[in-house]
């Protein structure tokens, strides 16, 4: 056998091992775990494979982890339980050979300060006054001769289109711009206008409508919304929280409504529509704002509401427990903490049924059933008013409820907790406001 072939029939030999190694069982379960964990300080994090294999594992950095095993230094039996123990702040890579040669993963762990919380559940009142004046429709004017006009046209105005300013003038409510363009006598005012965050600038003619003999643009404009939601958690130094889980969104346009202020307040269950296939369910409350304000408004985003609460509220002040991130979820048992009716926080019974490995922020992070027999009776499962409820897991807040499944009830998506704690950090001047 001339040496070419032998080469050659080695190289086929060993592309055929590696072929085979990566699609057993085994090693397909070590592909399948996260290459990227979050951990507290001091934590200690238990795992077991339960995989017939040994690896070895090699640090880029020393003094960070600590892992903990009954066999050779820096082997691990997979067959094992083993323990990985942090020690100090920072970040380092972990790389996993099999029989400590052959590559088969490369893990990053990221050595955090704990962040502690007070978990929510109350079911809060939330009235939104948005940064101008969404549109939301059309509408043809039948002007003082008898014509049809549409002066929305002339601007190109769009669905979604924010209008800020009109004649130089910022726009607070809905009612500013019809004040303004009576006040022009029907000479064409300029519209500043944010469409999907860029700014643009449109001239429009208003026309005297014949009905009641006042200008108008030929624009449906909403100016606030107003609903009910679920607190999910609180920091009780600066008395940050959030809420909700999901932004605020115009029902007709489907946009995620922009702040301009807003408030949040003790809301009280009156009823409840239990959801069936196909049909959500929701709560009803009530809340008034003149005695039921608790806090503001200050961001609204795809991951929900945050603001500053005005004194530390008794019924909203608990235990503070740490976040947990996604790496730290596991499928299975855990609790969502809500308010279904005038007894106030309950605590109830859901599965994980299904986590989703995220790089970046998503919604629908989770996929959780409830369980728990009470709350399927009174509710049929998540119905409205319920996003934001705070999931409990291992005593730590890893997620809030965020959608309902339109045709079962019983399951829903849910947010890591992750995602949450980034939107408000930011919020936040001072960015060790949760480190403790």
């Amino acid at each position: 056998m001339n040496r070419n072939k032998f080469k050659y029939l080695i190289f086929i030999f060993l592309s055929a091992l590696i072929i085979y190694v990566n699609y057993i069982p085994a090693i397909k379960g070590i592909y399948q775990t996260p290459t990227y964990f979050k951990f507290f300080e001091g934590e200690k994090v238990n795992f077991n494979f339960n995989l017939p294999l040994k690896v070895g594992f090699y640090t880029d950095k020393k003094g960070i982890v600590k892992i903990i095993n009954n066999d050779n230094k820096n082997i691990l039996n997979l067959g094992k339980p083993f323990s990985v123990e942090t020690l100090n702040r920072g970040k380092v890579n972990i790389n996993f050979k099999l029989f400590g040669i052959l590559p088969i993963k490369n893990v990053s762990v990221d050595v955090i300060p704990t962040i502690n919380v007070i978990p929510g559940g109350q079911s809060i009142g939330v009235r939104l006054n948005t940064k101008g004046a969404l549109v939301v429709g059309y509408s043809d004017i039948i002007g003082t001769d008898d014509r049809i006009y549409s002066p929305y046209r002339e601007g190109k105005i769009q669905i979604g289109d924010i209008i800020l300013e009109v004649n130089n003038i910022k726009i607070s409510c809905a009612d500013d711009i019809t004040n303004i363009i009576n006040n022009q006598k029907g000479l064409p005012v300029t519209l500043k206008i944010n469409r999907k965050g860029n700014i643009v600038y449109a001239k429009i003619h208003p026309v005297l409508a014949k009905e009641d003999e006042k200008y108008k643009l030929g624009l449906w404009v909403r100016d606030h919304t107003a609903g009910i939601g679920t607190l999910t958690f609180y920091s009780t130094d600066k008395r940050f929280y959030a809420a909700l889980g999901h932004a605020i969104t115009d029902v007709d346009t489907g946009d995620i409504l922009s702040v301009n202020n807003g408030q949040i307040m003790k809301s009280r269950i009156i009823s409840i529509n239990k959801g069936k296939r196909s049909s959500p369910g929701e709560l009803s409350g009530i809340f008034l704002e003149e005695v039921d304000n608790i806090g503001n408004i200050e961001k609204n985003t795809e991951y929900g509401i945050y603001g500053k609460v005005y004194k530390n509220i008794n019924d909203m002040v608990g235990k503070q427990i740490p976040i947990g991130y996604q790496s730290q979820v596991k499928e299975g048992s855990a609790k969502i903490l809500t308010t279904i009716d005038n007894t106030g926080v309950k605590e109830f019974d859901i599965q994980i049924v299904k986590k989703v490995e995220q790089k970046n922020p998503n919604q629908k992070g989770m996929i959780i059933k409830v369980v728990d027999k009470d709350l399927l009776n009174k509710t049929g499962g998540i119905v409205q008013g319920m996003s934001g409820s705070p999931i409990i897991q291992n005593g730590k807040l890893i997620g809030a409820v965020t959608h309902v499944f339109v045709n079962d009830p019983s399951k829903g998506y849910a947010v890591y907790a992750e995602w949450m704690i980034n939107e408000m950090k930011n919020l936040q001047s001072d960015k060790n406001v949760f480190y403790n």
